[in-house]
């Protein structure tokens, strides 16, 4: 956990962000206006079905319990990836573990050639959307157009104030990191423009990056097109603070990949979140970013020991629940 010294005291309100990459949370029905055939679900020999409850059920426990210690309810806001449809994110805030949160659904269907979208999730008790948007990333590679995940803006209060989510799933590194990082590069520059568009209209904008970037905190992408700082020391108000460059550093991960550890999934902000002055929490600031790697989302044996336990391997539905740990921030703020 990055954090700040000061307890969290009965006078502070704290909600929790999060963000979770779902694993191919695909349903069992052929869409065929997309390739959902490649989905390791589709892919099953018989009790498909079965499967998908299962992962629905796995999935909605995780989302349950993250922040659950500190704020003694799940996250009031939730962005996800990873999912075909709507309706797969119907079944999910309907199932047991989270009926009861009312969770409400902003989705985008997205030109990704695989049907993959991004979504937010939020509970209407903490948070109430007053605009949102998706925008193409206008990839292209070899004068051929890149047809990737949307990224989704969301604006609206939480509780009495006014942020900006992004949601992201940037270009994966198929064929390589080096050759893939232009695709990310150009994703990271649609946050840029993204951010642009928010500022336009408030210059001291609230704004989250949340998402699977595919790319760790120190990569190019970020240093080099966010230009995300690492360190809270001379933030600039223009300047986005990214808190896991700090975790990254210290070895953390959220997903294994081609035998290397990486952090792929982050929550950054803008320095308005960010806390810099004693005591100033007179508004909601961030006080810690965390990943959420309880032993339960652990794999215990084998080559994977300690990498995220997965839903799928090998074309097999192995009982896990994703491939990537989620992350979460806890924002608080003074009550008055």
């Amino acid at each position: 956990m990055i954090g700040y010294s000061q307890n969290i005291k009965k006078e502070y309100s704290i909600r929790t962000v999060a963000f979770y990459n779902l694993e191919n949370l695909f349903d069992t029905i052929n869409d065929t206006t997309i390739n959902d055939e490649a989905s390791p679900i589709m892919q099953l020999k018989g009790n498909a079905s079965n499967v998908y409850w299962d992962k629905i059920d796995k999935l909605a426990y995780v989302i349950s319990q993250i922040g659950l210690e500190k704020v003694k309810t799940s996250p009031a806001i939730i962005g996800v990836c990873e999912i075909e449809n709507k309706k797969v994110l119907e079944d999910l805030v309907n199932s047991t573990h989270l009926k009861e949160r009312n969770y409400q659904i902003i989705h985008y269907d997205s030109p990704s050639f695989r049907g993959i979208d991004v979504a937010l999730l939020y509970q209407s008790t903490y948070f109430k959307p007053i605009y949102h948007q998706a925008f193409n990333p206008n990839i292209y590679k070899d004068n051929k157009k890149v047809f990737t995940r949307d990224q989704l803006l969301v604006s609206g209060y939480l509780d009495d104030e006014l942020i900006h989510l992004v949601v992201n799933h940037w270009p994966s590194r198929r064929g390589g990191e080096k050759k893939s990082r232009p695709l990310r590069e150009k994703a990271a520059y649609q946050n840029t423009k993204i951010i642009q568009q928010i500022r336009e209209k408030d210059a001291a904008a609230k704004i989250l990056l949340l998402g699977d970037f595919n790319d760790s905190p120190t990569n190019s992408s970020f240093k080099k097109v966010l230009i995300s700082k690492g360190k809270i020391r001379n933030l600039k108000k223009e300047d986005i603070f990214n808190p896991y460059e700090k975790l990254h550093k210290q070895g953390y991960n959220t997903l294994g990949y081609r035998d290397n550890v990486n952090l792929f999934d982050q929550i950054l902000v803008s320095t308005p979140l960010v806390h810099i002055a004693e005591k100033d929490f007179s508004s909601y600031k961030l006080f810690s970013a965390n990943i959420f790697n309880k032993p339960f989302l652990i794999t215990k044996k084998g080559r994977y020991k300690g990498y995220p336990f997965r839903s799928f391997s090998y074309g097999n539905y192995i009982g896990g629940y994703s491939d990537h740990f989620p992350v979460y921030v806890y924002l608080i703020k003074e009550k008055r």
